[in-house]
């Protein structure tokens, strides 16, 4: 019974928190939110003040015009927009948010931004804007992002930039230009120079934008495989030598001229001595006992002195 009693109490306590704290979204001890894909129109009032990190991204916010976001949060670090499909950007709509360095407004459908949209944001250090529907950049929206490191525009509707905008774009690291309708003519020649001079990897949409590194990549790959097969042939060709000054030459057994048959015939000759070679070998003047027989033994001494008396 005691158990139950345990169990109901929990479940009606965490009901009367779920009232107290009036929002969907999950918390952590580290000060981030997850409010993403809760169908929110509007940012939850209720949220800790403290935050510095919100998601608020695959929802349906809408932002009353002339009226800040989120004014209620100046620790935010990260601010989550992205997916946000009836998003509309006022001006000065961030300009409580003096402390945001990252700010992802990825896929809201944005067609336009003022030039004060962005005005607060002095110390913001990623602006992401892909997967928008801009065609043209105001150019003055980038003034007052004074810390701008890494500015994404991938994959909007831009046909062309002016002089003036990419004069603002200078001053900052890294952007991203890939995947838009560039119209190749006379107004797109500043651009091509300016992505010259930094060195950058967009260039128009089905001009082969990203193509120089992999054929860099070829012709590095290409030399290195040549200069193995040819290290390969030489180590191959030295080793060969090697062990052919290792072989004796064969002894010279002719003259000059003559025949090998010859020269052959006339060694076999010389090699096989004669019989009076042979005699004159054996004639040493000592005789091998082995060699007479009992009968032919020599007479004795006395035998000598008796036939002399006879």
């Amino acid at each position: 019974m005691a158990p139950i009693c345990l169990l109901c109490w929990v479940c009606s306590l965490l009901c009367v928190w779920s009232v107290v704290i009036g929002h969907p979204c999950v918390l952590d001890h580290q000060g981030w939110a997850d409010c993403s894909g809760k169908s929110l129109q509007h940012v939850p009032s209720s949220l800790p003040r403290n935050i510095t990190s919100l998601d608020l991204s695959f929802n349906s916010l809408i932002i009353p015009h002339h009226r800040t976001l989120l004014k209620h949060f100046p620790s935010l670090h990260s601010l989550n927009l992205s997916s946000n499909a009836k998003l509309t950007l006022s001006p000065a709509v961030f300009s409580n948010l003096g402390a945001l360095r990252l700010l992802d407004l990825s896929s809201c459908g944005i067609t336009y931004i003022h030039m004060d949209t962005f005005k607060g944001l002095g110390n913001l250090h990623t602006l992401l804007l892909r997967n928008n529907s801009l065609q043209e950049l105001d150019a003055p929206f980038l003034l007052p992002l004074k810390a701008l490191f890494h500015l994404d525009l991938r994959h909007n509707t831009l046909v062309s930039v002016d002089s003036w905008s990419l004069q603002l774009m200078e001053t900052i690291p890294r952007v991203r230009l890939e995947g838009n309708p560039w119209v190749c003519d006379c107004s797109v020649r500043p651009l091509q120079h300016w992505l010259q001079r930094r060195r950058a990897t967009a260039l128009p949409a089905g001009k082969g934008g990203r193509s120089w590194p992999y054929l860099v990549g070829f012709i590095v790959t290409a030399i290195g495989i040549s200069i193995l097969i040819a290290l390969a042939a030489k180590c191959k060709l030295v080793q060969k030598n090697f062990a052919s000054y290792r072989h004796r030459p064969l002894p010279e057994i002719s003259s000059i001229g003559g025949s090998p048959m010859e020269d052959t015939s006339s060694w076999d000759r010389s090699s096989i001595p004669d019989a009076a070679d042979l005699q004159a070998e054996d004639d040493d003047g000592f005789i091998e006992d082995n060699y007479i027989q009992p009968s032919e033994q020599l007479p004795t001494k006395e035998e000598q002195e008796l036939h002399r008396s006879i």
